[in-house]
This record gives structure tokens, sequence and C-alpha cells, in this order.
């Protein structure tokens, strides 16, 4: 009997008898059902070929073997840059400058390579090589900051906390070093060093409203072309005691911006202001020969007795406008600076006689060491002997 003239059931069921007779050959079983052996064979061949799984294209397999490497690749990089980020967060600790992640890249290029690292970090590799080529001009400008470092500390020492950065540079280029004040503003500002801040003026000038009138020949010019010519003058309040007061009344040459004159007393009475310019003429040999006094309109300055003392000491007597504190703008900022650094943000002085103790050793200070930024950094007396001796060679 042909193939053909068995039903696709029929040898399904052959191919199934002969597998659950296990030991009997396919002849034996192909002889039961009376058919020939080769066919019964055949049959079963067929069947387990159908049963085999269909493989894959060649070119199907190397396809999705790419893809899986590259997907593996892939979490290797995540896996190493959420390393690279893992360590950055605790390396820079809530600081990133440019400089500390050329930094990381250089301490853990070992571990990542340089590649990775500068991608990561968001650097160029060309400008980390460059920084990296940098490390021992790096080093000696940090040897030299520091060593510059401790000598702007003394110098703020010096000055008792009082200079800011124009003040230094000015010492350390008078001291021959050749220095820009940025780096000095750098290096004040890196470790810490601050001179002393402007405080709140206080004003304590009192109107004379019967005062004869007296021209302002002054203008809001505060220089003078040498010295002994134009001084202006102010009173200010120290603070002493509990809630008691000192006042000092001053007498500025606006050439040099020296302190000519002062007084102090714990009044405000006309002496208070006649002491000082009778100071004022003594340090320049008794007379102040012909030069302008310019004041406010306090009582003081405008007073009878003021009047007389200006005209035995050869004075002319300016004022500025009545409440306009910019006409004694040199006056005012000069007192600002003496409280300011004489204070150093204190409210006021345990008692008077220290109030008069320090501001005697400012004054004195101001005068000989204290550089002033109007004069181009030079003391008042320096400025003053240069001009005299440039004066007499001309």
């Amino acid at each position: 009997m042909g193939t053909y003239k068995y039903s696709a059931e029929f040898r399904a069921d052959a191919v199934a008898l002969y597998r659950s007779s296990p030991g009997r050959t396919v002849a034996s079983v192909a002889k039961d059902l009376g058919v020939n052996h080769e066919t019964l064979r055949q049959w079963i061949k067929t069947a387990e070929t159908a049963e085999q799984p269909t493989r894959p294209e060649p070119a199907a397999d190397a396809a999705k073997d790419a893809e899986i490497a590259r997907l593996r690749k892939q979490v290797r990089e995540l896996e190493l840059e959420r390393e690279i980020l893992r360590r950055a967060a605790k390396y820079f600790a809530g600081r990133d400058q440019l400089v500390s992640r050329f930094q990381f890249v250089e301490d853990h290029h070992r571990a990542f390579g340089v590649k990775r690292l500068c991608q990561v970090m968001e650097v160029s590799r060309s400008g980390f090589y460059r920084w990296r080529a940098g490390v021992d001009a790096r080093v000696e400008r940090e040897r030299a900051d520091q060593i510059l470092a401790e000598r702007i500390k003394e110098i703020h020492a010096e000055s008792e906390g009082t200079y800011g950065s124009p003040r230094v540079t000015a010492e350390l280029r008078e001291s021959g070093r050749s220095v820009n004040h940025k780096r000095v503003e750098r290096l004040m500002r890196c470790f810490g060093i601050v001179g002393v801040h402007l405080r709140k003026k206080v004003r304590t000038t009192v109107p004379e409203p019967e005062a004869a009138p007296v021209p302002d020949l002054i203008q809001r010019d505060f220089t003078a072309p040498k010295p002994n010519t134009k001084y202006v003058g102010d009173i200010t309040y120290l603070p002493v005691g509990d809630g008691h007061f000192l006042y000092l009344a001053t007498v500025l040459d606006l050439h040099s911006r020296r302190l000519a004159g002062w007084s102090i007393a714990d009044h405000m009475r006309t002496e208070l202001v006649t002491d000082a310019l009778k100071a004022a003429a003594a340090t320049r040999g008794g007379s102040l020969g012909g030069a302008i006094f310019h004041s406010d309109n306090g009582g003081q300055y405008a007073s009878k007795e003021f009047a007389k003392v200006c005209r035995e000491l050869g004075v002319t007597r300016s004022r500025g406008a009545v409440g306009t504190s910019a006409d004694n703008a040199a006056a005012e900022a000069f007192n600002a600076t003496l409280k300011r650094e004489t204070l150093q943000g204190a409210k006021r002085w345990p008692g008077a006689r220290a109030a008069r103790l320090s501001v005697f050793r400012w004054i004195n200070r101001y005068n000989t060491w204290r550089r002033h930024s109007f004069l181009g950094h030079m003391t008042p007396i320096a400025y003053e002997q240069r001009s005299v001796t440039l004066a007499v060679a001309a």
C-alpha cells in the first residue's frame, strides 16, 4: 500500500505507537500496522524534523549579538559615569570651579581615563593638558602668594586693622615690591583680611541764624597749590562712657591733608575751635599768613570771638551754605575716617581718657604714617616735604 493511501491522522498515530513502545523496533511496529518498515521509518523522521525549532538565519543571530553587546557596553559606561559623579560629589563638597574639575581629572585619571573624565566633567582635554603643564608654575605662585599674604597681614596689623587693599598695595610698593592691586585684593579676600568700613555720619553743626554773612571762598574745590594756603575745619563728637561725649575740633590743610591743628574738650564753646586754629598757627610757625579757613555755619565759627582770632592770625574766613554738608566735605570725611579707624565698630570709648589717648595716637600716625588715597598713597607730611622740595628745585 503506498504512503498516499494513509491519512495524516494514521501516520501520526503510527509514530505515536512507535514512541509509546520502548524496546520495540521499527520493523516490529510496522509489521503490526501492516505497513512497510521503511515507510514507518520515514514517518518518524518527518515527525522529528517537524518538531525541531526553526533556527534563525545567521545574519539575524549576528545582529542580535551585536545589539546585546552594545547594550552591555552602554550599561558599563553608565555605571562608570555614575561612579565618577558619585566621587565628584564627595570631592567637590559644594564647590565647583574649573580648576577643581581639572584637579579631579588629574586625581582620578588612572582609574577612569582622561577622555572619559573630561566628558563627564564637561571640560576640554586640551584645557586639562594645558592646566597640567602649568603645575610647576602654579606651585610657585601659591608659594609666592603665601609669602605675600604674610606680609599683607603684617601691614594690616601695623595699621591696627584699618588698611584696606589700596593702602596695603601702596605700602608694599613703597617697600620696593612690585605688586598689582588686584592681587592684593584677591589675597585679602582669600585670607579674610578686611579694612575698617564706613560708619554712619552724625551731624553736630548748630547753625547761627544771626551770624554776619561770610562768602564761600572754597566753592567745593578741596585742593590747594601749596601748604598753608587753604584749610577746612569742623567739630565732631567722640562718644565716651555712659552716653557722654567729648568734642574734637580740626584744622586740615587742603594741600597735604595734614591735620595742622586740633583741640579736644568736653564742651562745644567757641574756645574749642579757636584753640584748634591757634594750634595750626603754631604748627606753621606762629602765623597762618593770609590762608583761607573754611567751615560750616556752626555758632562757634560764626561767633565774634572766632572772627577776632582769625584776624589776629591773618586768616581769611570762608563758610559754606547753611545745611549743606557737601560744602565742607573734606573736613567731614576726615572726621568720619578718624572715628571709623579708632572705634573700629565699637559704639563708644570706655572713658574720656581712653578717647583722648586713642585720638592723640591716631592723629600722629595719620600725619606721619598713614597713607592717604588723595595723595597717591603718600603720608601727609611726606607729601608736604616733597612739595617743598619741588618748589625749591623749581
